[in-house]
């Protein structure tokens, strides 16, 4: 259990109170709601030790960043249409910066896309993705010396989840796309709940194979993607992943094992993800390697 609890008005108020928490040797442990309610640059300034590469953060939340990163991994990602005249297919639009789900919308053809999209505001549009979702937990560890090993440290999968979003996950209960959007209904995606899964056996060599691409990149990249990470996927009938999204960063997803995963098992029995990253930080020490993952 903590050996101090520190409480504060809102996120930002910890730039208030950065030398009090050096002091007590605090390392910061960043989480999405952190990095979005402090913002980017806030946090990057923040005078306190932080676990993993700040650097990250830049390249997750800026789209265009992000893709550079995927497409030089060599990962398989939505096709990107730069206008709205140049789709041929039903496609999702995302608003930078949209998280938990909201800032999405689907769209089936160039006259639907434009009567809904905001000029006001910076978006991205993708070929929407038939297939099933697995948001995949990975750890990468640059001082671990085995398991997945790859060029520097080594790679672990925790767990692996799907959102449960309303209302696109019930929507069509009620009625065909057609009968809905006739009734002026129309699928949101903000999440309300994670499911846990298991992915079908002859995929995982796959997965491990799309996280140590992402990883070797980011060290090239940026100076590496250090500790947990997910990668947002659909696997197609033709069993092909398409990642869509990285978050780097602990997910909310990693709540439903707060007692270990099934992967994380193979691991260390019950090793939850916040107990992975206790571990790392505790190993580090250590070895006086604390420098090689915190920044």
């Amino acid at each position: 259990r903590p050996d101090k609890f520190f409480s504060v008005e809102s996120y930002k108020a910890l730039l208030d109170y950065a030398g009090d928490l050096a002091a007590e040797n605090v390392i910061i442990i960043p989480h999405g709601s952190l990095v979005e309610y402090l913002g980017i640059e806030k946090f990057e300034s923040l005078a306190v030790p932080t676990f993993g590469n700040r650097r990250v953060l830049a390249w997750e939340s800026d789209r265009e960043m992000e893709r550079e990163w995927m497409l030089k991994a060599g990962v398989n990602v939505p096709m990107r249409f730069e206008k709205a005249d140049d789709i041929d297919r039903p496609v999702i639009v995302k608003y930078h910066g949209a998280k938990g789900g909201r800032g999405f919308f689907i769209a089936k053809t160039k006259d639907e896309l434009q009567s809904k999209m905001s000029r006001e505001e910076k978006y991205t549009i993708q070929e929407f993705i038939l297939g099933t979702r697995y948001y995949i937990h990975f750890f990468y560890s640059p001082i671990k010396q085995d398991g997945y090993l790859l060029s520097r440290g080594s790679l672990e999968m925790l767990g692996i989840d799907r959102r449960v979003e309303s209302n696109a996950d019930e929507i069509f209960r009620i009625g065909s796309m057609k009968e809905l959007a006739e009734a002026g209904i129309y699928p949101s995606f903000v999440v309300t709940g994670n499911l846990p899964l298991v992915l079908r056996e002859s995929l995982l060599p796959r997965a491990f194979e799309l996280g140590e691409r992402v990883v070797e990149t980011s060290l090239e990249l940026f100076g590496g993607m250090i500790g947990a990470f997910s990668l947002e996927t659909i696997v197609t009938d033709e069993l092909e992943f398409k990642v869509f999204e990285v978050s780097a960063r602990i997910v909310a997803g990693t709540n439903l094992y707060v007692s270990g995963s099934p992967y994380s098992d193979l691991v260390q029995p019950g090793l939850s993800n916040g107990r992975r990253i206790a571990k790392e930080i505790k190993s580090a020490n250590e070895r006086d390697l604390l420098h090689e993952i915190i920044s």
